[in-house]
């Protein structure tokens, strides 16, 4: 669709409903990880709907909002470092053909940003109950963290190839009818 009214309309629903979302983490903390998750699903609808541009300008919107909107800022942190790019670029990463570059590049990706996210938790936010929680595990409770977090990756990347999956096939039939392109 390349009506521009359509794309603002667009935009401006899914960025509502982002923003929905990350606000919605102060209500229920303990989403705050899966809240901005739904919020970057909810992106990959403009990615799929008009272009990868107009999603990233949504993502960049939600994102500066979500900073004085969302007052879990650690999950705004987590939305603006991966979870609101992510479904964006995923595109882009689905079109390599070589499964094994396909999947090391999507590694490279999450594992920056969540060295980054920890970083800016640790430092910047003054969470150190974060660092304090893994001092159980001994010296090895930060590798096992990033261990399982890269296992709970590959779940969520799966997870999100089946949700844009069921947005194409089965919902978007069903809002916009079966119109040839």
């Amino acid at each position: 669709m390349n009506n521009v009214s359509y794309k603002v309309a667009l935009g401006g629903v899914i960025s509502s409903l982002c923003l929905l979302a990350m606000f919605l983490t102060s209500i229920a903390p303990f989403l705050y990880l899966t809240l901005p998750m739904i919020a970057g699903a909810l992106i990959t609808i403009i990615v799929v709907e008009v272009n990868m541009s107009w999603a990233f300008l949504t993502y960049v919107a939600v994102s500066l909002l979500s900073i004085f909107v969302t007052p879990n800022k650690e999950a705004a942190v987590i939305f603006i470092l991966f979870f609101g790019h992510y479904p964006i670029i995923k595109q882009k990463l689905e079109s390599i053909h070589t499964k094994l570059l396909k999947w090391i590049l999507k590694f490279i990706i999450f594992n920056i940003c969540i060295v980054i996210d920890y970083q800016i938790t640790l430092h910047l936010l003054g969470i150190d109950d974060f660092a304090d929680d893994f001092a159980m595990f001994g010296k090895f409770g930060i590798y096992i963290l990033w261990f399982l977090t890269n296992i709970i990756f590959i779940v969520y990347d799966y997870a999100l190839s089946g949700c844009i999956e069921m947005y194409i096939k089965y919902l978007k039939p069903k809002i916009f009818g079966n119109k040839p392109k």
